[in-house]
C-alpha cells in the first residue's frame, strides 16, 4: 500500500501547459457543437422551398421540417440538463453531438417527407443533449476566474457562425441541394467528437434526478395542440385525425403542469414562477421569440416561392438579423446595465414590430434594397435591444443559485414559442391563401380538370404552380395565386408583429427594474445561444 502511495506521489502531475491545451481543446470543442446546433435552424429555413419541391410537400411538410426538430428539442431541453449533472457532462454532450451527427446523416439522404421529419424529430432529441451540456462542459474546464472570459468567446464564435449561416445555406442549395445543409454538420460533428477526449470527464452529482415522466408529458402534450394546427388547413377542425389529438394535447399539458407541481425533481420548478419578472419575463419570451420564428420562416418562404428570389438572395436578407444581434447586443445590455432593462425589453420590441410593419407591406416584385433590408434591418436592431436585457431580468428574478433553473427554463420557453408559433401562423397563412384561391378562382361553370387544379392550388399555400391548369386559364390562374399568396404571407406577418408589439408591451407593463443585479452585457446571446456569465458563476456555487 505504501509503496503504491508513493508511485502516486512520484507521478508528475499536468503541467500549466497541459492544462491550457486541454482547456483551450475543450472550448474549441463546444464552440463547435454549439455551432452545428445553432446553425441547424438558420440552414434549414433557408432551404425549406428547396425541400417542398424535392420531396413534393405544402405548407404543411415545410412546417414539419421546422417543428419536428423543435417539439423535440423545446421539450427535453431540461431532462437533457438533468442527464448532464447524473451521468456526466462530457459524456452526455459527447452522445448529443454524436446522435445529432447521426441525424443529419439520415436527414441527408431522406427519401421522403415524411421520414425527412421523423429525422429532424431525432436530431432535435440529441440537441437536447448537446445544448444544455456545452455551457456546464466549460465550467467542468474552466477554474471560475476564467468562465466569464470562456463563455464570452464561445458566445462571440456562436455568434460568428450564426452569422455566416443564412449566407452558407444559401449557397450550399444554389451550388448543390439542400441536402448539403445537413451534410456540412458531419465535418463539424466528427472534430467535435475528437475534440471533446481532451475534456475533463467531470463527476456526476451524486442526487441527481431525471423527470423522464415529466419529459414525456411535455412532448406529447405540445405535440398534440401542434400536430392539430399543421393539419387543420388540410382536414378542418372537426376531422377525427385533428380535434382528438388536439383535446389529448391539451390535457396531458394541464397533466403535466400538475406532476411538475408534485414531482420531487421536476424538469420545470414552478416555484420560480412566483416571481413577477420571471413569469413576465418568459412571457415576453414566448410572444417574441415566437415572432422571430414565425417571420424567419415566413418571410424565406415568401421570397423564394412567391417573390422569385435564390435561395442565396433569400439567406442575405436574413443576414441583418444576425450581423446586428452580433455587433449591438452586448452594447445594448450594457447600457441596460447602466439604466436598467425594462426600457429595452419594452422599446426593442416595439421596434422590431414596426419592422415586420414593413415588412408585411412587401409584394411580389419587392426588391432587396427598398422593400426588404428597411424592415429587415428595423427588425433586427429591435432584436439586438432586446436579447441581452430579456435574459439578464430573467436570471435576476431567482434568487443566487437557481440562475441555472432559470436559464434553462428560458431557454426551453423560446424553443417552444418558435414551435407554437410557425405552426400557428402557418396555419392561419394556409386558411387566408385557401379564401384568397376560393374568391379570385371560383370552380363553378368550369371542367373537371380545371377545378382539380384549383383543389390542388389550395394545398400548396405560397406556391405560385399553374403547370396543372388548362394552358387558357394560366394567366388567370398565376394573377390570382401571386395574389392569394401576397394577401396570406402579410396576414401572417401581421401576426408576428403583433406577437412583437404585444412582447413590448406586456414588458414595460410588466417588468421592474430588479433588484439583484444580472450583468446584460454579460448575456449578448440571450435565448438564441443560452450564454449567460451569472449562469456559469450561480452553478459553480
Amino acid at each position: 500500500m505504501n509503496e503504491a502511495m508513493q508511485a502516486d506521489a512520484s507521478r508528475p502531475g499536468p503541467t500549466a501547459g497541459s492544462v491550457a491545451r486541454r482547456q483551450r481543446l475543450t472550448l474549441l470543442a463546444c464552440i463547435l457543437g454549439s455551432s452545428a446546433a445553432f446553425l441547424d435552424g438558420t440552414l434549414v429555413n433557408v432551404a425549406l422551398p428547396a425541400i417542398r419541391a424535392d420531396l413534393h410537400g405544402g405548407l404543411g411538410t415545410q412546417e414539419w421540417v421546422v417543428d419536428a426538430y423543435l417539439l423535440t428539442l423545446g421539450s427535453l431541453l431540461l431532462v437533457g440538463g438533468s442527464l448532464g449533472d447524473l451521468l456526466g457532462r462530457r459524456r452526455i454532450f459527447a452522445v448529443g453531438v454524436a446522435g445529432f451527427g447521426a441525424g443529419s446523416l439520415l436527414c441527408a439522404v431522406a427519401p421522403s417527407a415524411s421520414l425527412l421529419i421523423a429525422f429532424r424529430a431525432l436530431q432535435g432529441v440529441a440537441g437536447a443533449l448537446l445544448v444544455p451540456s456545452t455551457l456546464a462542459l466549460i465550467m467542468d474546464t474552466f477554474p471560475e476566474h476564467q468562465r466569464a472570459a470562456a463563455i464570452g468567446s464561445w458566445t462571440a464564435w456562436t455568434g460568428i457562425a450564426t452569422v455566416i449561416g443564412p449566407f452558407a445555406g444559401g449557397l450550399l442549395i444554389q451550388a448543390g441541394s439542400w441536402r448539403w445543409i445537413f451534410v456540412v454538420n458531419l465535418p463539424l460533428v466528427l472534430l467535435t467528437l475528437w475534440l471533446v477526449q481532451h475534456a475533463p470527464r467531470g463527476q456526476p452529482l451524486v442526487n441527481a434526478r431525471v423527470d423522464w415522466l415529466g419529459g414525456v408529458l411535455c412532448a406529447l402534450g405540445l405535440a398534440g395542440p401542434i400536430f392539430a394546427l399543421i393539419e387543420q388547413p388540410s382536414y378542418g377542425w372537426s376531422d377525427v385525425r385533428v380535434l382528438p389529438p388536439l383535446v389529448v394535447g391539451c390535457f396531458l399539458l394541464l397533466v403535466f403542469v400538475a406532476w411538475e407541481s408534485r414531482a420531487r425533481a421536476p424538469m420545470l420548478p414552478l416555484e420560480l414562477f412566483s416571481s413577477r419578472n420571471f413569469r413576465v419575463g418568459n412571457t415576453a419570451t414566448l410572444l417574441f421569440y415566437g415572432a422571430l420564428s414565425a417571420v424567419t420562416f415566413v418571410l424565406v418562404v415568401f421570397l423564394q416561392q412567391v417573390a422569385g428570389y435564390s435561395p442565396l438572395a433569400a439567406g442575405l436578407a436574413l443576414m441583418p438579423m444576425s450581423i446586428l444581434t452580433f455587433l449591438l447586443a452586448k452594447r445594448f445590455g450594457a447600457l441596460a446595465d447602466r439604466l436598467g432593462p425594462r426600457l429595452f425589453m419594452g422599446a426593442g420590441p416595439l421596434i422590431a414590430g414596426a419592422g415586420l410593419l414593413l415588412l408585411a407591406g412587401l409584394s411580389a416584385h419587392a426588391s432587396y434594397a427598398s422593400g426588404v433590408l428597411p424592415g429587415v434591418t428595423l427588425f433586427a436592431l429591435g432584436l439586438s435591444m432586446t436579447v441581452a436585457p430579456l435574459t439578464a431580468t430573467v436570471l435576476g428574478a431567482v434568487p443566487n443559485g437557481h440562475s441555472g433553473a432559470a436559464s434553462g427554463v428560458n431557454n426551453a420557453v423560446a424553443r417552444v414559442a418558435g414551435l407554437v408559433a410557425v405552426a400557428a401562423i402557418g396555419a392561419v397563412v394556409a386558411g387566408v391563401f385557401a379564401a384568397g384561391v376560393d374568391q379570385r378562382l371560383p370552380t363553378s361553370g368550369h371542367a373537371s380538370p380545371y377545378a382539380a387544379a384549383v383543389r390542388d392550388a389550395k394545398s400548396h399555400p405560397l406556391v405560385v404552380d399553374v403547370s396543372r391548369f388548362p394552358p387558357t386559364d394560366r394567366p388567370a390562374a398565376h394573377q390570382a395565386l401571386v395574389s392569394a399568396s401576397t394577401d396570406s404571407y402579410r396576414v401572417g406577418t401581421l401576426a408576428a408583429a403583433g406577437l412583437a408589439i404585444l412582447s413590448g408591451l406586456i414588458s414595460l407593463a410588466g417588468i421592474v427594474n430588479p433588484r439583484r443585479i444580472i450583468a446584460a452585457r454579460g448575456c449578448p446571446g440571450g435565448a438564441i445561444c443560452g450564454a449567460s456569465t451569472d449562469v456559469a458563476g450561480s452553478s459553480a456555487a
